[in-house]
């Protein structure tokens, strides 16, 4: 059975230490979920995470554009960030594990992210919902995104550490 992403309920973040002294969070505003949830037994499903690079959003207009160049993400060679799940390791009360695999600026590598699945819950119209939420943590150099420039007390502008989350709300198609 497919399943539609409602966008008004899910987000994809990410944060950063800025400085070595501060996080600095971010999000991306445009992403799509390909998913064929197993109602009968969650830990068949699969998932498809797509991510529109360029939908990329700090709050700060110069660091979004630099995070589009190629010091990053470079988005005009690599516009789309996507997380492909292999398997969904269940870990009891709703929690799994999801490995999977990571392609960010063409570099794909697998990762374990931890979560949970909630519902199915019915809404007031009558279509069922499932909740999804991931968090994880990667090194951002193991994808290419090295850039950075060396503080004078000693540390780096960007943080090698990013924590990932993503929470998504899937409607079962009709």
């Amino acid at each position: 059975m497919s399943w539609n992403l409602d966008p008004t309920h899910s987000t994809a973040a990410f944060g950063v230490k800025h400085m070595m002294i501060s996080n600095v969070k971010g999000r991306f505003d445009k992403f799509a979920v390909d998913a064929e949830i197993d109602e009968a037994n969650l830990a068949a499903s699969r998932a498809t995470v797509t991510i529109d690079v360029a939908s990329v959003e700090t709050g700060e207009a110069p660091r979004d554009e630099h995070l589009r160049s190629a010091d990053f993400f470079d988005a005009a060679s690599y516009p789309q960030i996507v997380f492909a799940t292999k398997r969904l390791e269940p870990r009891g009360d709703g929690e799994f594990r999801f490995i999977g695999d990571l392609t960010i600026r063409g570099v794909t590598k697998e990762v374990a992210l931890e979560g949970e699945v909630s519902g199915p819950q019915t809404d007031p119209l009558g279509a069922t919902r499932y909740g999804i939420s991931a968090e994880g943590k990667l090194d951002r150099r193991e994808w290419g995104l090295d850039f950075n420039l060396p503080l004078g007390g000693g540390g780096v502008v960007v943080g090698n550490s990013v924590k990932l989350s993503f929470d998504a709300e899937l409607v079962k198609a009709a």
